[in-house]
């Protein structure tokens, strides 16, 4: 029989509650929390209540929804003048974020190339031809860019004012907006007002990406910006704007490093001083190196041809004043002696010229072979690797990194392979990958992945070669691919793609040695198949993008 009612009240006992009452109510259950009308009375059939009172509530709020305000249009999308895609490129693009996003298989990776790995190069390869991405596309990419911070800086170049207008609409886009507040671009440098008005108002990432932008237009410019406001920064802002000098860093900048020498952040310090390190002409070099050259010096105990022809050491005794001024951290690290600190950071911070003129002239070469007193040897030398790196000085790298063929204990510079790395970024191009080839060559690929890092893509036939070469040999030794995935994975991405057709000879499966370990020449087929495979999806890649 229909029920009768004469209002809300006695459709529903509980008509009266409010709604988060009702809710709790329904999550913790009416035997837990049973709902309570005015009065105090409790309905005998407490679950049909409840129900009838959230659907009454259920009408009450839809009926009492009221339109919402409606918010100003966005702004039309910028104007974006580059050129659109080639239709093939465009869908390989579709191709890759799609293969991006589905899910992967476990086990065997299989001899079908890994598109992920290879959406960087795509991207590189697109802003280098100066192609704008398909508005379609931009979407799927920003989501790409989200997932991965390494493809941050070439998706936002390739989705260029298109992604920051839909960032500024969509938070979980936000990233795209850190280096642009508001979606907006780094202004016109050349416009001094919008320059002005962007440093004094603008958030701090603004602000660092219109000083680089400024600096690598015109450096004096950019340091004249700087001191406008340097005494009101923040400390670690002030550390961050300090970094930017490194782009173009020259004379002029000298007497403002100096003049950071006295900051109150040790950290902007530390900075300065490096930075003014890198300058040889500078009167901090001229300090460092005297401070330097009174603790370094050829031994001349001997007699006849003998002296000279060894170094002798004496580290500084204490860290004064001035030593602190200039940079010198006067407590060392745990387990670091007092003495052997103070004086690789002196060495570290003089101009490599100077040493040249303390050893009559000799090249370097020679003065890192020579003998070093008591034991003093990878101190000094470990600080000249520290000086040629800064100081991006090649006649130093290369004689501390020594023959690449040499053991890493028997040559003059360090024997970890992080420190040879950064010598060998110093090196032109050309020769960093013929040391490498060699190092290759002479040791393997054990110890070569961080090696190879440093070299530029595609790498150079002997690099490639040697590479190759390395892989073929541990086939052939019966080990598995997964002991040299991370050099595969690399020699995928970095390879010349025209060296498909040589490696196609790989991809069959070698014969088992009575030795080798069980399959591991069907897994090794598999991986040489997957390398030709990327090679000349690279290739493809290449040619629609032209």
């Amino acid at each position: 029989m229909p029920r009768t009612t004469t209002g809300p009240t006695a459709a529903s006992p509980l008509a009266a509650l409010p709604w988060e009452e009702l809710v709790t109510s329904a999550l913790l259950g009416t035997d837990r929390r049973p709902p309570v009308a005015p009065g105090g009375r409790v309905p005998a059939d407490g679950p049909a209540a409840l129900l009838d009172a959230v659907a009454l509530h259920t009408v009450r709020r839809r009926a009492g929804l009221l339109p919402a305000v409606p918010g100003a249009r966005p702004e039309p999308t910028p104007h974006d003048p580059r050129p659109q895609l080639p239709e093939a490129a465009r869908h390989r693009l579709a191709q890759l974020l799609a293969d991006r996003a589905a899910p992967t298989a476990s086990g065997r990776r299989g001899a079908a190339p890994d598109l992920t790995e290879l959406i960087p190069q795509w991207l590189a390869t697109a802003n280098r031809r100066g192609f704008r991405a398909p508005a379609a596309l931009v979407p799927p990419l920003l989501d790409a860019a989200r997932a991965r911070t390494d493809l941050r800086p070439q998706a936002l170049a390739f989705a260029g004012p298109l992604g920051l207008w839909l960032a500024a609409l969509n938070p979980e886009w936000k990233f795209a907006l850190r280096g642009s507040a508001g979606g907006s671009l780094v202004p016109d440098t050349g416009d001094p007002e919008a320059v002005r008005r962007l440093w004094e108002e603008g958030l701090f990432a603004e602000r660092i990406a219109l000083l680089d932008a400024v600096r690598a237009r015109e450096p004096g410019a950019a340091l004249a910006l700087l001191t406008t406001t340097w005494s009101t920064e923040r400390a670690e802002d002030r550390l961050m704007f300090l970094d930017s000098l490194r782009t173009g860093l020259g004379a002029g900048d000298e007497e403002f490093l100096e003049q950071a020498l006295a900051d109150r952040s040790r950290n902007v310090r530390a900075t300065a001083a490096e930075l003014l390190s890198a300058l040889p002409s500078s009167a901090f070099a001229g300090r460092m190196a005297a401070r330097a050259t009174s603790c370094v010096n050829p031994d001349r105990t001997g007699a006849g041809a003998g002296a000279g022809a060894s170094i002798a050491v004496e580290a500084p005794h204490e860290c004064d004043a001035g030593m602190q001024r200039d940079g010198v951290a006067a407590v060392p690290p745990t387990g670091r002696g007092e003495r052997s600190w103070w004086l690789v950071q002196l060495v570290e911070a003089t101009p490599l010229g100077v040493w040249q003129e303390q050893f009559g002239g000799r090249p370097a070469e020679e003065i890192v072979a020579l003998p070093v007193a008591d034991d003093w040897a990878g101190e000094l030398h470990a600080a000249w690797c520290r000086a040629a790196v800064r100081q991006r000085h090649p006649e130093w790298a290369r004689a501390l990194l020594g023959a690449a063929s040499a053991p890493p204990a028997g040559s003059p510079g360090p024997a970890s392979i992080a420190e040879r790395s950064k010598l060998l970024a110093v090196l032109s191009e050309a020769e960093r990958a013929d040391w490498v080839a060699a190092f290759i060559a002479a040791h393997g690929l054990s110890e070569a992945f961080q090696l190879l890092g440093v070299c530029t893509v595609p790498w150079a036939g002997p690099l490639g070669r040697a590479v190759v070469d390395a892989l073929d040999i541990a086939r052939d030794g019966g080990s598995y691919p997964w002991s040299f995935s991370g050099v595969m994975g690399l020699a995928e991405r970095c390879l010349d793609p025209a060296e498909a057709d040589r490696l196609e000879v790989l991809t069959a499966t070698p014969d088992e040695q009575e030795d080798a370990s069980p399959g591991a020449g069907g897994y090794w087929s598999e991986a040489f198949q997957r390398l030709v495979s990327t090679l000349r999806l690279r290739a493809a890649m290449e040619a629609e993008l032209t």
